[in-house]
């Protein structure tokens, strides 16, 4: 059964969908809604511990060299340093 944006199941045939619709809007049945999970919250709170981990593991001349590149493809500016 095909799900509507909010998780609620309607039916796959245009008619069928009308049909509930039209139940719904006159309260004759009640609309079943599952409930939402907060991957979101769950998702913000990885980034940042991975951040800091990330962070921490790295070595101030590493954190230099990315911030450098990272100014350089911001701005387009041409990297001075040399790579090996």
């Amino acid at each position: 059964m095909p799900k509507g944006p909010r998780g609620e199941k309607r039916p796959a045939d245009v008619v069928g969908c009308a049909v509930m619709v039209a139940k719904i809007a006159t309260g004759e049945i009640e609309e079943e809604l599952e409930p939402k999970q907060p991957h979101s919250e769950v998702r913000q709170m990885a980034g940042k511990t991975g951040g800091k981990a990330r962070e921490e593991a790295m070595t101030p001349e590493r954190r230099s060299e990315i911030a450098s590149q990272a100014a350089s493809a911001r701005w387009g500016k041409t990297d001075q340093t040399e790579k090996p």
